[in-house]
């Protein structure tokens, strides 16, 4: 018993430290957009400020470029998020329902883009976008960030669509039903777990965006929230650490609120791939 009890002592010890460690950036975020900047500044430093101020915030909201970057950047992730999904569940319920020489290959060759960084295709991307006109768009950024949330995507999907029985879609036909009217009102609706994980997936994937965002986008005006934020409140010479952290707790708030309520529909849907029918 003492042996056990003392295991589970340094478990819980353990868990505590970890949790510890990954809640205080967070933490510390909050704590430095509330601060003025002479105290974000001030040694030793202050991890619970004397004085509290919500004048970054005020900052951040009347300078008129974060409301932009914060509106850009919903419009592309939502978008992003329905060409994903739109995509990914016609691909994910193909390679689930026709199976042909080579699916598996093909599919493998899908998710083995996830290995390569996206700098690797910034220069071809960009160029292949200036020709088409497509800097300084919306759709460059939604057509970048959906690429890049795809691969992962089809594989998610794919699990979700095998675990449904094919004897439904079957059992449809016999009552003269199409494919697509099947798939669309039977089987679609069976995997709505898995469309969930997808959406959140390839909405934070969009949200977070910053590559995308910095090298494809040139005006202010189009810019999303982690480029803008970078270039707008980091300058060359001094950073304003409170307006930084106030934008940072801004942007991160909503998706962080999200994926607490909605982490066990991510979960499930990265680990749907092991499943079989």
């Amino acid at each position: 018993m003492k042996i056990s009890l003392s295991k589970r002592i340094l478990s819980q010890a353990a868990a505590a430290a970890l949790a510890v460690l990954f809640v205080f950036p967070i933490y510390w975020m909050i704590v430095t957009s509330l601060k003025p900047n002479a105290s974000i500044l001030r040694l030793p430093l202050e991890f619970w400020p004397g004085e509290f101020t919500g004048a970054n915030y005020r900052a951040i909201l009347s300078d008129g470029l974060f409301p932009i970057y914060y509106k850009n950047n919903l419009i592309v992730s939502l978008a992003t998020t329905v060409l994903t999904l739109l995509i990914a569940i016609m691909a994910a319920y193909a390679f689930s329902r026709f199976p042909f020489r080579g699916s598996r290959a093909l599919q493998m060759l899908f998710l083995s883009t996830q290995m390569f960084p996206a700098v690797v295709l910034l220069i071809a991307l960009y160029s292949l976008y200036a020709k088409l006109g497509l800097i300084n768009t919306y759709t460059a950024l939604i057509l970048a960030c959906s690429t890049n949330a795809l691969p992962m995507s089809i594989w998610i999907l794919k699990g979700f669509f095998d675990t449904v029985s094919k004897s439904l879609e079957e059992a449809a036909y016999i009552d003269g039903a199409s494919r697509g009217y099947s798939m669309v009102r039977i089987i679609v609706p069976l995997v709505q777990p898995g469309i969930l994980a997808v959406g959140l997936y390839s909405f934070l994937i969009s949200w977070e965006d910053f590559l995308w965002g910095l090298n494809l986008v040139n005006r202010l005006d189009m810019r999303t929230l982690a480029s803008g934020i970078s270039l707008s409140y980091l300058g060359e010479y001094t950073y304003d650490w409170g307006k930084v952290m106030a934008a940072t707790v801004s942007a991160a708030l909503p998706v962080l609120v999200a994926f607490i309520f909605l982490q066990r529909y991510l979960i499930s849907g990265l680990t749907a791939g092991a499943i079989k029918e």
